[in-house]
């Protein structure tokens, strides 16, 4: 195999899937201190109201995030199934015809959402003093959907290719441009205007926009085996087989981010009722889980990119033990996280609040009731990967629809005239632990070893004018093991 692409069909499960683990949580981290770095200037600096509004403003940057989620993972599976069988022609003919489908969807995103911008977060309740700096701030965020839709692909086929590195080096030069540029657009430096939480909006274009121009030359600069050139641009042209694979596997997998991100619009929908001290304490405390939760991302989407290589390999046994392994991995990394953050919480949860507030109480309650949900998330994060490798989506979709609408919203809601707003807490570790048991229960009766990412393609007949010939000797194969 070519340098740049590594072979996760070989070598040691639980070594090899922690190693490449590893730079993807590290570029889950990047991606939240994104966040964080924005939430420490507005809260610290323009106060609660301002914390609330970018709350608000940043559930609808996870829901347009989470729209093409499904679509990277499509994109991801069928690179690494084709790096699996050795077949890197294949890889790329997915990669064009992906990179056309991203860019035309950006687009459509990014102009359809200009005009929606407030009526989306007037929908979401979002408090009336937030409401201006929030539109403020979501209408620039559109203008960076192309940027962030590429960068998302991008990241997505390097994984799928066993190369995690690449892309968090790249999300690595976006923090370090945003840690300069939002404190310089947010209260004016030099030339630049003060242009308070939109200013940190801005900052975020540019540093994504600078980044991904930057990937995409050291990408072709090093000859990637993954780059498309210039005598092969005819692979851009639409494939209308993995069009309808991307869309037809892609669509359910986006749908869990969805199905996720409409959840927190909706738990959020309930924490606005009660005040802008409370949705400032629970905008700080999603800053902390935002890094909770990267651990059980991180190990989930390793375990998809290696049981997708191995299940183009033929490999099942590994894909099992990819499974084990994972789950093994995110108890140690999430349960020592957990245990680590908890005595820290005050002054965690501080960070993202002014001096002296009265919501770092109300943080620090809604922290220690939900916290521990994240322990059972991460089962159901690897355990969804691993399937989602084979091409099973829908039944993914499914469960987690019923964890969350069926057991997460409504406890939250049916329970609020009993338990008051701490029914919304938890609502969190209750969905968590009814998730983490269905999936466990599919992975272990599903029929997701079954199932297909491309239809089968069928042989072409033997041409009748080439005459047949004897077939060679050949030895005997050992006998293999029975797939999982």
């Amino acid at each position: 195999m070519p340098t740049r692409t590594r072979d996760l069909t070989e070598g040691a499960i639980g070594p090899t899937l922690l190693l490449f683990a590893l730079p993807i949580l590290g570029a889950n981290v990047l991606q939240s201190l994104n966040g964080s770095i924005n939430a420490f200037w507005i809260g610290r600096f323009l106060g609660e109201a301002a914390l609330a509004a970018i709350t608000n403003a940043n559930n609808v940057l996870f829901f347009l995030l989470g729209a093409v989620f499904g679509l990277g993972m499509a994109a991801t599976i069928l690179v690494a199934q084709a790096v699996g069988r050795r077949d890197l022609a294949g890889a790329r003919r997915v990669i064009g015809t992906a990179a056309t489908f991203f860019v035309g969807l950006s687009l459509v995103v990014a102009l359809g959402g200009l005009p929606l911008s407030r009526l989306l977060l007037q929908w979401m309740g979002t408090p009336a003093a937030a409401l201006p700096h929030a539109d403020g701030y979501l209408r620039v965020i559109f203008l960076a959907v192309p940027f962030l839709y590429m960068f998302t692909f991008i990241t997505a086929v390097l994984r799928g290719a066993g190369d995690s590195r690449t892309p968090f080096r790249f999300l690595m030069l976006v923090v370090l441009l945003d840690m300069v540029l939002v404190p310089a657009f947010v209260f004016g430096a030099g030339p630049l205007p003060e242009l308070g939480m939109t200013g940190a909006a801005v900052a975020m274009v540019i540093a994504n926009a600078a980044s991904l121009a930057l990937m995409l030359y050291r990408l072709r600069q090093r000859r990637d085996p993954l780059w498309i050139a210039r005598h092969e641009w005819h692979l851009f042209k639409p494939d209308w087989t993995l069009v309808r694979t991307l869309v037809v596997k892609g669509v359910p997998m986006g749908a869990q981010m969805v199905v996720v991100s409409l959840a927190m619009i909706a738990m959020m929908t309930m924490v606005n009722r009660h005040g802008t001290l409370t949705t400032g304490a629970y905008g700080a405390v999603l800053q902390l889980w935002n890094y909770v939760q990267m651990p059980a991302m991180a190990i989930g989407a390793a375990c998809s990119s290696m049981a997708a290589q191995n299940v183009g390999a033929g490999l099942w046994p590994r894909v099992d033990a990819t499974a084990r392994a994972g789950l093994l991995v995110n108890l140690m990394l999430t349960g020592a996280l957990i245990v680590a953050l908890l005595p820290l919480d005050c002054w965690l949860l501080g960070i993202f609040l002014p001096e002296g507030s009265p919501s770092l109480e109300v943080a620090r309650e809604i922290n220690r009731i939900g916290i521990w949900s994240f322990l059972f998330f991460g089962a159901t994060y690897v355990l969804f990967g691993v399937v989602r490798s084979t091409g099973a989506v829908v039944p993914p979709l499914v469960l987690l629809g019923l964890a969350l609408w069926g057991v997460r919203v409504p406890f939250a809601n049916g329970l609020q005239p009993a338990l008051g707003v701490e029914a919304i807490w938890w609502s969190f570790p209750a969905s968590a632990v009814a998730a983490m048991v269905l999936a466990m229960a599919y992975y272990r009766f599903g029929r997701w070893r079954t199932a297909t990412m491309l239809p089968p393609v069928e042989e072409p007949p033997i041409p009748s004018e080439i005459p047949a010939q004897p077939p060679a000797p050949v030895a005997t194969p050992a006998p293999q093991p029975e797939n999982a």
